[in-house]
């Protein structure tokens, strides 16, 4: 159950944005302080599985092959094969198109190799190589966790967003997905709470209510 000061300031967030005609994401900003983002080992970038969902869709692509192509199938949004790999290559363009569709990639071990050889530099930068799916690993598991799944990714920034749900989820649902990711990083931090300042909660057009 998630602070009740989370939770009032998602209501705030949700009821002070003017009506819009889309269904607008809830996002959070982090101020991160006292680090040293010059240290790629002081950034944050991982994924969290958030405990309510986010509330929208997930794009999920899969390299894969054989039986993990045929599993890969049922639950994934796109699945390439090496021959696909190796034309994204070769299209840079197209390869940059599909880093920015898909939110989350996974792929066959035997793959890695090839994907940090053919797209390394567009995935790698973007945040997006993609998880390896091991031979007793279940990819239609692997792949349902990612589809709640947000990015924590600063960079070098101290100030970074993420995805927390959407404007039609409940304020308490919210609040209990802003919980478990501000609990991730106290515990991911070198100095936990100390290291976490400002934290705003927004949808995509209306005003940032702060959170603690």
């Amino acid at each position: 159950m998630a602070d009740q000061e989370i939770e009032n300031a998602v209501s705030r967030a949700i009821d002070d944005a003017p009506p819009r005609n889309f269904r607008e994401t809830v996002d959070i900003a982090i101020n991160l302080r006292d680090l040293d983002l010059n240290d790629p080992s002081n950034r944050v970038d991982e994924s969290i599985v958030l405990p309510e969902g986010t509330g929208q869709e997930t794009n999920i692509a899969v390299f894969a092959e054989g039986e993990t192509a045929v599993r890969a199938e049922e639950a994934a949004d796109t699945v390439l094969d090496s021959s696909e790999l190796s034309d994204l290559g070769d299209d840079d363009s197209e390869a940059k198109d599909l880093a920015g569709e898909i939110d989350f990639f996974l792929a066959q071990e035997s793959l890695m190799q090839d994907i940090g050889r053919y797209l390394g530099t567009v995935l790698g930068p973007r945040g997006k190589m993609p998880d390896p799916v091991g031979p007793d690993d279940d990819v239609v598991e692997m792949v349902e966790r990612l589809r709640n799944s947000v990015q924590l990714r600063s960079g070098d920034r101290r100030t970074f967003h993420t995805r927390v749900g959407a404007e039609d989820m409940s304020a308490e649902d919210i609040a209990d997905n802003i919980d478990v990711i501000i609990r991730r990083l106290e515990a991911d931090l070198e100095k936990g709470p100390l290291n976490i300042g400002d934290v705003y909660v927004k949808t995509t057009m209306g005003p940032a209510v702060e959170v603690v």
